[in-house]
């Protein structure tokens, strides 16, 4: 009898299967793939109103600083009900939350298709929905965060973390192309159209989704219990150290404003649309291949040397003469900036308690929010100052200085293990007995 070869083993996964990524979620739970399905439909439709306000309102004003107020009219929103709605989504049943804002996300969609169909549609309706807009997807963040954990066995968050990057990375890279596409050759009204039927299609798919109310130990929506959140976040050094990285970087080191410069300088004018491209396509990347995470536990290193890694990529793109090389290391940081967004999400899911879960949601859209719009701020200021290409590597050097800084002073997040850490342990614990627990008996009726 010949021996087998240790790939032949059925229970060891092939390779290829080690590194694609994880589908056991999908598998597991009808709740997980509709709201996944949900969000890749509206992934798209987003990106067809995203390319086609700024170019209705070019249309109309012929203004770029009427294009860059969107910007301006989105943040408050974003920060005043990225708060307030992580409170809610603690308070409130989350999968109503989750119904109601993509209903009106859908009612502001008709709103625009009416006014691109009027004979001499009007500027304002565009920066009021563009602010309501902004209100209610972060009103909705938090409690799709905090639901995630709810829906997904605790030892599939990682693998759910990776499908949900896959879901947004894909819509990353083929939204924009397709919206330019529609916008371009169907006009604006079609695009607005088509961004309403999809959120049609995910109201129809929320539908379905189970109840998930509040925790009995969950605060009623106030400032108190935002303020019990922020006490909380602060506490947790690891957490506090995963939040001020991803605002450094960011802040630091986003290059996305000065592109179009970047391109003009190194004469390839042709390469803009790549260059936008190259980071959701390095973040593809390494959602396709995500398998791997699943063996890490050291998460804190891990956010710690992707970000610093996205610090050096974007100072190479700053560097680099040659615009196929600025396209690599813009991939690179893509990949990067992916690799810390899986393992601050695992992180926060596996080791935050429920009844907290969307106040520190709402934290969390802060942190990966409002970073790289202020971001945009600081690299175009640094280029009008400095020019453009030191703008780009200047932010790069920072970035990795920063995060160095932060690692030595957040050391509980440099040491944090999954498989140790008090918080990820309880937490894992108490999903074990609750999934081991027996149901609840039937009541029995009464004789009457």
């Amino acid at each position: 009898m010949t021996a087998e070869s240790p790939t032949s083993d059925p229970a060891r996964p092939s390779r290829l299967r080690s590194v694609l990524p994880d589908l056991a979620p999908w598998r597991a739970s009808a709740d997980f793939r509709r709201l996944w399905l949900a969000g890749l439909v509206t992934t798209f439709g987003s990106f067809l109103t995203f390319v086609a306000l700024p170019v209705q309102i070019k249309e109309l004003t012929g203004s770029a600083a009427a294009v860059g107020a969107i910007g301006a009219v989105e943040l408050v929103p974003l920060i005043v009900f990225g708060l307030y709605g992580g409170a809610l989504a603690d308070a409130l049943d989350k999968r109503g939350l989750i119904l109601w804002t993509e209903v009106g996300q859908g009612v502001l969609s008709a709103a625009l298709l009416v006014n691109a169909l009027l004979p001499e549609p009007a500027v304002w309706p565009l920066y009021v929905v563009a602010a309501l807009s902004s209100a209610l997807v972060s009103v909705q963040r938090p409690a799709l965060d905090s639901l995630w954990p709810r829906i997904v066995a605790h030892d599939h968050l990682p693998a759910a973390a990776s499908l949900n990057a896959l879901r947004w990375t894909v819509g990353g890279v083929a939204g924009p192309a397709l919206a330019g596409v529609v916008v371009a050759y169907a006009g604006l009204g079609w695009a607005y159209a088509a961004d309403l039927l999809t959120f049609v299609v995910s109201v129809v798919l929320i539908i379905p989704l189970a109840s998930s109310p509040a925790a009995h130990e969950a605060a009623k929506p106030s400032l108190k219990a935002i303020a019990e959140g922020a006490r909380y976040a602060w506490g947790r050094k690891e957490l506090l150290g995963t939040y001020a990285i991803d605002l450094a970087a960011m802040f630091l080191a986003m290059p996305l404003a000065v592109l179009p410069f970047l391109a003009d300088e190194l004469d390839a004018e042709w390469s803009l649309g790549l260059m936008y491209a190259a980071v959701p396509f390095g973040s593809l990347l390494v959602s396709v291949s995500s398998g791997w995470t699943g063996r890490i536990h050291r998460h804190g290193r891990m956010v710690v040397l992707a970000a610093a890694l996205w610090g050096v990529a974007v100072a190479g793109a700053g560097v680099v003469d040659n615009v196929w090389l600025v396209l690599l290391f813009l991939t690179v940081a893509g990949g990067c900036d992916m690799v810390s967004g899986l393992f601050r999400g695992v992180m926060w899911n596996q080791t935050i308690p429920d009844e907290l879960r969307g106040r520190l949601a709402g934290i969390e859209l802060l942190s990966y929010s409002v970073g790289p719009t202020l971001g945009q701020v600081r690299s175009g200021g640094f280029a009008a100052w400095w020019g453009v290409r030191a703008s780009v590597w200047s932010g790069g050097l920072l970035c990795v200085g920063a995060v160095g800084l932060l690692a030595l002073c957040l050391p509980k997040l440099m040491t944090y293990d999954a498989r140790t850490n008090e918080h990820a342990v309880r937490l894992r614990e108490q999903r074990t007995a609750a999934a081991a627990a027996p149901p609840p008996p039937a009541a029995v009726p009464a004789e009457g």
